[in-house]
This record gives C-alpha cells, structure tokens and sequence, in this order.
C-alpha cells in the first residue's frame, strides 16, 4: 500500500479525529490574524538595505522632505476662480485646520505624529518676494489673513505668480485652482488625514469643489479599501462557486466540503503569515483570492469522479477509495507543480512578492492534505441513505444534458479535425507572439482605482490645473573627488597651527592658547557635518571666550582666521558657483519641454527670483548672477524671509549637494523613465562646468525602480519553474515526450494571455505579473489529468480512438466544470472599485478557458496525429472491442 493509500485509508477510519484536527488547527492560527498589520507602502516593496531605498531616505533626511498629501480648491464658476474673499476666507479657515492636525505618537510617549506645520505650503505660510527699495528685497506673507475685498485677493494672486516658487505648485495658471501642501511624519496616516479633511469640508457650502490625492494618499487607501474588498468579494466569489456546484452535483451535503477546504486553507495560511511576523502587503492581500480556485480545484476533480462512479456501487466508502486511488498521483504532481510555481516567486528580488509566493505555495500544500484526508473523512461522515440520490442518473449532465452533448461532438471533432487544430493554435501563438511584443510595463498606484473613484478624479483634476501632484527629486553633487570634504579634525588642526604664531606675540598668549585649543578640541568632537555649522559653533564659542577675556588683541587674532577660514570653504560651495546654475537653468529648460513634466523647482529659482527685486524688479533682471559673491548675496537676502529654512529643501547648507524638485502631471512608471532618460540626455549632450553626478530619488522613482526588478525577477522565476514543472512531469510520465507534451497548455496559456495584454493595451502592472505563476498552476493541473487519465484509458482499451470517447467523459466533465466553476465564481472581483482585484477576475476567467480549452482541445489533436509513437510503450490490459 502506497503512502497516499495509507493516508486516504487513515482518513476514512478515523473521519471524526481528522475533522476534529483540522478544527483545531484552524481555530488556533485564525486567531493569529487579529494581530494583523497593514503595510501598503509600495516603498516596501524593494528591501531596506536596497541602495536607492538607503539613497531616497538619506536625500529625505538631508533636504528636510516629507510625504505629502495634496488638497485642491478649484472653483470654475467664480469670474475670479478661487481669487474672491469666500474661498480665500474657507483656504484661511482649512489651513488653520490642518495646523490641529497632529495626534499623541503611540510608539513614542511625549511626541506627536501628523502634520508638520513647519513645512506646510499654503497661501497663508509662504512669502511674496517684491522689492523694498534700491538693493533691497521685501518679504511678507503672500496671505496673513483672508482679504476682505476682490482687488486685494487679486493681489494676492499676483504676487503668487511672480514667484516661480509658487506659480504652477501653489496656484494655477489660471487662477481656478489653488493647492495646499500638506507634510506628514508618516504615510502611514495619509487616510486619517484625508477623512480629517473630508469631515472639515463638509461644513463648507459653495462653489468650490475640493480633491484630496497624491501617493501616500493613494496607497493609504488602497490598504483601507482592500480590507473592505477582501471581506466582500472573497465570500461573494464562495457564494458564487457554492451555487454553481450545488448546480453540477445537487447534493448540498457532499459540496459542503470543497468550500469548507477552501475556508480553511485561508485561515490557516493567512494565520501562519501573520503569525510569523509578516505584515499584509498589497500582494498578500491577494493570498485568498489566488488561494481559493487551486484549494477547490482538486475537490471539483474528486467530486465529478465520485459523482459519476457512486451509482455503480452505492457503497460511499469502497468508491471513495476508488477515486482517491485513481486521481492520487495527478493530484499530488497538480499541487506539487502549482505550488513550486508560486514558490519560484521566492527568486525575484522583491521582498513582498517573495512572502507572496511562499505562502501561497504553503496554502496549496494545505489544501492537498485537506483534500486527501478531509473529503474522505467528510463523506465517511455522511449517512448512506442522504447520497441515495447523487449521482450521474440525479445529475443535470445526462446523456442528453447540452455539456454532454457539446464533449461528445468536441470528441470526434478533435480527432477527426487534429491538423486544423494544432495549425489554428500555431496561428494564434504567432498573433500572440506579436502581442507580447508589445507589452508595456507601466504602473501607477493611483491608477489602483477605478477612473470614477474620487482619488483618481482628484488626480486628474489637480494635474489638469497644476505642475503635477508626482514629485521627483534630482540629486545633483559634485563628482567624487572634485571637491575636497568637510573634515572638522583636519580643518581644527590648520587653525592650530595657523593661530600658534599670533598668539605668541600676546602677552596672555598661553591662557588664550589653553582656550583656543579647548574651544578646537569641542568642535571636533561635535563632528559637524558643514561650513556653516562649523563656522556658527567657530563664532559662539569666540563670542563667548572674549567676553570673558579683557584682552582687546583677541579680536585681532581670531577674527581673520575665520574670515581665511570662511573664504576657502567657499571654494567647495559647489552650487554658489554661477556656471553650476547656468547649467541647472538649462537643464531646467530641457526638463520643462517634456509632456509630462509641469515644472521644476531649484536653488536656481531662488537665486534669480532675489536678483530680479534686489536690481529693479523687471522681467529681464529674472537672472543668475555673474559673481559668486552676487549670487551669495541673493542667499544671503534670502535668509531675511520668514522660513528662511526652506532654502534647504533645495541645497544642502554647505551647498555642495542641491535638490532639483520635478512635479510630474503623470506617476505612471513609463513616464517617470522618459523623465529619467531625458536628463541622461541631456547630461551627456552638455558637459557641465564641473564634474556633478545625478542621481534620483522619491516615490515615483522608487516605483520605477521596483518595477523594473519584479519584470526582471519574474521572467527568471517562470523560466525557473518552468523548467521545474518541465522535470517533475517527465518524472511522472516517466517519458520527456509525454512530459514535453504536458506542458503545451501551460505554454499556449501563457504566451495567449500576455498576447492579449499586449494588443488590447493593458499595462504589464503587478497582479499581471503575479498571474503568470496562476496560469502555470492551473494550467499543468488539467494537462496532468487528461494526460494521465489518457493513459489510463489507453490501458483500459487498446486504442486512442476508444479511449478518447472516456476521455470526454467524466475526466472532460470535470474539466469543463473547474472552468465554469472557477472563472463564473471570481466574476464578483469585476465590480471591486480597486483595479487589482478586477485584473485578477478578468485573468482568472482568462486562464481557466483558455487552459482548459488548450488541454481538451489542443492536447488529444496531439494525440490523435502521434498516437502510433506515444503510446507505443503503454501496454493495454485489454484490447478494443470490434
């Protein structure tokens, strides 16, 4: 007795110790889920330690950036569009608002979480920049208090868009829409914010219309939405696959058990990643959505096979046994060639897509144990008297029934028109193959929802009006080597030496020494990380010794030091250098001809915006300095403004490393990369003055980056598993022809669904690509069983001609059934208001037809034109009857 009969002979004898164990399993790790955490940040899905992560985190740290989120105000209705006293008055109001937007951090006792009132950018927060006189530049803020007549909000607007700053990101061109920019300490609290925001909002009455989007946004709700997701259309697709077997097998009792598999298999997978500490990522949330057809999958073979043979023998018992002998080993190689398709998802260098694979490949394996010893134990369960009426004589798939019919022409059609099959298929692939050439990889969190879903109308809408809501960061620095770092050890020890000779001539020369050197000695070890931190620390601790000294040469000898020391470490201030900004100006310029680019914001901006009101405010004084010392003059001014520190989301203080911000109209991945290509471009065409490197970093770059590794991870895990799958079927056909053969459904399954992506335009997105280890799966699954079963049948008969009429029996009966059952059951995803889950409806009923049709149609014309050679070495029990 083999190892399965053993467990299926276990199973029948001891049904209630196996359902009272799988009761216990189940209740235990679905208690794991309560300590669920929700994880949507689509960051995560590259590893922490993964070097452009590393590089975006330390470019937010160092120029002081947030994740924002993004709130609109448009008013078309207005002759002044959102320029008139009452929506100034409500953009007054709601900016006061979102400053109380701050809540107790629960990790961290005695600090706050939410908004970051310093870096809010609304009209009420910013300067006008105008000119105060002759050399001399005014700030104040663009808006202290809501106007109170038409012309002095028209001022207002003015003022905002003679400021590059402002023009395009805070206000629109047109003046119908204004934006508030809203920095959060964690993405993790976009949704709590937004439905702040929309509660704030619903006390306003007028024309104004308000939209609430940007990234965090986005995925923020896509977590929250999900959840709401999962606990509708994962029941509703139950419901669905419940009634559609209830249908095929009119035995409520018996169909009880395949749904309960299903169930199980969730609970106990979705327990177990839980409970070893994963959070639930977007791609996990789809665990039960994927996990669901495979668990039911083998149960619909079971219960077809049961359904036909149980009238036979009317013994439960003896024709259970039967079944689970006969479809044991298809089965078994099923799951196992399934799951190690999801599990060579483990290849791919994305973290999320990898706890992915590996507990969806666990819950397949789940769902096989269940199958082989809770259906058994199940129907030992049932009295004899409730099957009295199951089975084939009960069914609605008589001899009359339309399926019959249909499997019964589609019999004789296969072997009689095998040639018009295999070059019709041979055709198709070639269409198909012209398809996948034209697959576009592309993804966009916001495109995550539907197009009428009001984060996407927002998107659309604030795009429309604004420079764009996708924020880019270019990094621009000094190649290595260029420029000498700023070491406060080494430059100590040059003031040491430098100091010594004027200190000498002092008559308190030794007390001033013993001081200098303690003042030196404090300074290194602060480790400070630029000029203008050394230089402040440099002068508070000078202040500090004259005032206790009486010594009038002390002034004497240090304050030329600093001066020496202030003038050499402005040779390394890279981008005080009026070439440097030339060359960013132009780069600017090239960035700005792209499509989707709506506008750039730099020191450059700054620097020219000073020089035009310092000079005589006119357009053609908008210009870079000729002077470095001009050019420092214009920062210098600029420190006089009421936030002067935003200054440093552009350029570091040491201003050796400069922020180039771009807001994009579009986050999708292929427009991110047209950016990206542009500036290689342009970089390469144009030598800038000195040797800088580029390098990008925020979300929409992030996403690219992703993206591009999970293309690549998931071409290598379907090469991989396939060869796997490859291997596994020529160990279980015990033949590579016959295993070879097992896997031209899979191959017309997938090269026809990415043929489709292709011509019809679908991005190549993340549940697509996910979907290729799906289509392996169930795919090979009816491969294996009308193969395997095929032979079975030969040995049975004699002869392929014989054979294939069983064939397209019960084994093309449940076939056909796992179809309907499977891709009519998911068909509730398609009214999800989230585009993943309306993907994996679409492709589920996708590779379903067109995995089953490959195998019932494709696999006997196969057979039927090599029948003399592959079954040559099958030797039939019986021979045919004349």
């Amino acid at each position: 007795m083999n190892i399965g009969a053993k467990l299926v002979d276990w199973a029948i004898r001891r049904p209630r110790l196996v359902t009272v164990s799988m009761i216990i399993a189940t209740i235990v790790l679905g208690s794991l889920i309560a300590l669920v955490k929700v994880d949507t940040d689509p960051e995560n899905m590259l590893s922490a330690k993964e070097t452009v992560r590393i590089f975006h985190n330390q470019v937010k740290k160092d120029f002081d950036l947030n994740d924002v989120v993004v709130l609109g105000i448009v008013n078309e209705k207005d002759k002044d569009g959102v320029f008139n006293p009452q929506t100034l008055a409500k953009v007054t109001e709601l900016t006061t608002f979102i400053r109380t937007l701050s809540w107790p951090d629960p990790a961290h006792p005695g600090q706050q979480i939410g908004v970051i009132k310093r870096n809010l950018i609304a009209p009420g927060t910013v300067d006008s920049i105008e000119q105060g006189g002759p050399g001399e530049v005014r700030f104040a803020w663009l808006m202290q208090e809501a106007p109170p007549t038409r012309e002095e909000a028209a001022r207002i607007r003015r003022l905002a868009q003679a400021n590059p700053l402002l023009n395009g990101t805070l206000i629109s061109e047109d003046g119908r829409a204004l934006a508030i920019y809203i920095p959060i300490s964690s993405k993790d609290l976009a949704y709590r914010v937004k439905k702040e925001l929309e509660k704030k909002i619903a006390t306003f009455t007028g024309d104004e219309a308000y939209h609430i989007t940007g990234l965090p946004v986005a995925e923020d709700t896509f977590g929250v939405e999900m959840f709401i997701q999962m606990a509708i259309s994962a029941p509703v697709a139950m419901l669905l696959i419940f009634l559609l077997m209830l249908f095929f097998f009119r035995q409520i009792k018996l169909i009880l058990a395949p749904m309960i598999i299903a169930m199980v298999s969730v609970i106990c997978t979705m327990g177990l990643l839980i409970g070893c500490g994963n959070t639930l990522h977007i791609m996990s949330s789809m665990i039960p959505i994927f996990l669901m057809p495979i668990a039911v999958v083998d149960s619909i073979h079971i219960l077809s096979e049961f359904f036909d043979q149980y009238q036979k023998t009317r013994d439960r018992q003896k024709t259970i046994k039967e079944v689970m002998s006969k479809l044991f080993a298809p089965m078994l190689y099923t799951s196992l060639t399934t799951a190690a398709g999801f599990l060579s998802l483990t290849l791919t260098p994305i973290p999320p897509v990898q706890i992915f694979g590996l507990f969806v490949a666990l819950g397949i394996v789940i769902a096989w144990v269940l199958t082989m010893t809770f259906v058994p134990a199940y129907v030992m369960l049932l009295k004899e008297s409730s099957l009295a009426g199951f089975g084939q004589t009960h069914g609605g798939e008589s001899g009359t029934s339309p399926t019959h019919r249909f499997l019964a022409w589609l019999s004789r059609f296969t072997v009689v028109r095998a040639k018009l099959i295999v070059g019709s298929c041979l055709i198709l692939l070639l269409i198909a193959g012209y398809g996948i050439s034209k697959i576009q990889i592309n993804d966009n969190p916001v495109k995550w929802f539907t197009k009428s879903h009001p984060i996407r109308v927002a998107d659309h809408i604030l795009n429309h009006h604004f420079g764009g809501t996708y924020e880019a960061y270019l990094v621009i620095e000094p190649a290595q080597g260029e420029t000498k770092e700023f070491s406060p050890t080494l430059l100590g020890e040059k003031l040491r030496h430098a100091i010594e000779p004027r200190l000498t001539a002092l008559a308190n020369g030794p007390e001033l020494r013993s001081a200098s050197n303690q003042i030196l000695d404090e300074l290194e070890k602060e480790q400070l990380g630029n000029r203008e931190e050394f230089l402040r620390a440099l002068r508070e601790r000078f202040q500090a010794l004259q005032e206790k000294t009486t010594d009038d040469n002390l002034f004497e000898a240090w304050y030329p030091l600093i001066e020496t020391v202030e003038s050499a470490m402005e040779e390394t201030a890279v981008f005080k250098n009026p070439q440097v900004l030339h060359y960013i100006e132009s780069l600017q310029n090239e960035l700005k001809k792209h499509p989707q680019v709506g506008k750039s914001n730099s020191i450059v901006d700054v620097v020219k915006k000073v020089h035009q009101e310092l000079l005589s405010g006119n357009p053609e004084d908008f210009s870079i300095p000729d002077s470095r010392a001009a050019v420092a003059q214009c920062l210098i001014s600029f420190q006089n403004s009421h936030k002067p520190e935003d200054l440093w989301h552009l350029v570091t203080p040491d201003f050796r490393r400069a922020n180039l911000w771009v807001q994009l109209h579009s986050g999708d991945n292929q427009d991110m990369e047209a950016v990206i290509d542009t500036v290689k471009r342009f970089t390469a065409l144009n030598q800038p003055p000195l040797p800088l490197t580029f390098r990008w970093a925020g979300l929409t770059y992030i996403n690219v980056v992703w993206q591009d590794k999970m293309v690549a991870g998931m071409l290598k895990s379907l090469l991989g598993s396939f060869v796997i799958v490859l291997i596994m079927m020529v160990m279980l056909f015990r033949s590579p022809l016959w295993g070879l053969i097992a896997m031209i459904p899979l191959t017309v399954t997938i090269t026809l669904i990415y043929g489709i992506i292709g011509l019809i335009g679908k991005d190549y997105d993340m549940p697509v690509a996910v979907l290729s280890s799906l289509t392996l799966g169930l795919a090979v699954d009816f491969a294996i069983h009308f193969l395997e079963r095929s032979r079975m049948a030969f040995r049975e008969c004699g002869s392929w001609k014989a054979a294939s009429r069983i064939m397209f029996e019960e084994p093309a009966r449940a076939i056909s059934r796992n179809i309907i059952v499977i891709a009519v059951g998911f068909t509730p995803l398609l009214l999800a208001p989230l585009m993943p889950y309306k993907t994996v409806g679409i492709f589920l009923a996708s590779i379903m037809l067109i995995s089953g049709l490959a195998t019932i149609m494709i696999l006997p014309a196969l057979l039927t034109l090599g029948q003399n050679y592959l079954f040559r070495k099958i030797n039939p029990t019986q021979k045919e009857k004349p």
